[in-house]
């Protein structure tokens, strides 16, 4: 397998990808093909468990639906790989309380 996993996640203007460093333990979004980028960490606090720590969007893209993107691709990832998550991150537990799907909850520790 790959060692960065990459997703294409379709904006309304241009396409944004998400990759997985699954080595670094981060998703992160290229912004405009510039050195700006987006990024989400987490890290492994069990065998099975992830702690989704920090989601992070520079100030000039704030507001434009990135960071929901890196929090997709995450608990994506998570359900994927049938993970049990801490969402120590408040823009995760946003994302999913404004997504609350039964397979995203099934994997959250509370």
């Amino acid at each position: 397998m790959a060692q960065a996993a990459q997703m294409i996640v379709n904006e309304i203007s241009t396409p944004l990808r998400v990759d997985h460093d699954k080595k670094r333990r981060q998703f992160t979004i290229r912004l405009n093909g510039s050195h700006d980028r987006a990024v989400l960490l987490y890290d492994y606090v069990g065998k099975k468990t992830v702690d989704l720590q920090h989601t992070e969007v520079p100030d000039a893209f704030r507001g434009r639906g990135i960071a929901k993107h890196l929090a997709k691709a995450a608990m994506d990832f998570v359900v994927e790989e049938d993970l049990k998550a801490h969402l120590t991150c408040w823009y995760i537990q946003k994302y999913v309380k404004e997504n609350p799907h039964p397979q995203y909850l099934e994997h959250i520790i509370h």
